[in-house]
């Protein structure tokens, strides 16, 4: 998978996964044109992260600091993100696909999450997976802290997002 290529070591990970009764391209088209927000659950756990809670696609939430860092269409898209996401402002940092991987800086940890889609009869598997890897012993503790308080909440938060994608992607199917 693309994600291995981008973070084949991590500390922390989380997988959540939807079968969606339409083809992988129309997934795919559904899963960077839907509005995410258009979820209240979303909408609301943004708001309380203190993000922003208009229209959001997956492309967009590089307005969040999120980037692009591959993309295999019809099969799987990769975002990254930098900082020190247990803090309020998050101290995050710009990065690209080019400088992802050596990003290195003590006190800091990097996250990776995927889309990948799997066609099977005319049915597709669209999983999610987020990966942290922490950077030193004190960012893995402080985020493992801050972890085991919105793990849940990030779960919930990609949960919806499958399921917003598959009414999209089926409605269009």
């Amino acid at each position: 998978m693309l994600i291995d290529n981008f973070m084949p070591g991590y500390d922390f990970s989380e997988t959540h996964d939807i079968k969606i009764r339409a083809k992988a391209g129309d997934v795919f088209r559904a899963l960077n044109e839907v509005d995410l927000c258009e979820s209240p659950v979303i909408r609301l756990l943004f708001r309380l992260r203190g993000m922003p809670a208009g229209k959001t696609t997956l492309r967009g939430m590089r307005k969040l600091c999120f980037e692009i860092l591959g993309e295999n269409e019809n099969q799987e898209i990769v975002l990254g993100l930098t900082g020190k996401f247990w803090k309020i402002r998050g101290d995050l940092r710009q990065i690209n696909s080019e400088n992802f991987r050596e990003f290195n800086e003590k006190g800091f940890a990097k996250a990776a999450w995927n889309f990948s889609l799997d066609e099977t009869d005319g049915a597709t598997r669209l999983t999610t997976e987020t990966r942290v890897r922490c950077l030193d012993e004190k960012s893995r503790k402080d985020f493992g802290f801050y972890w085991t308080l919105i793990q849940p909440f990030s779960g919930w938060i990609r949960k919806e997002m499958l399921k917003t994608i598959k009414k999209h992607a089926e409605k269009a199917h």
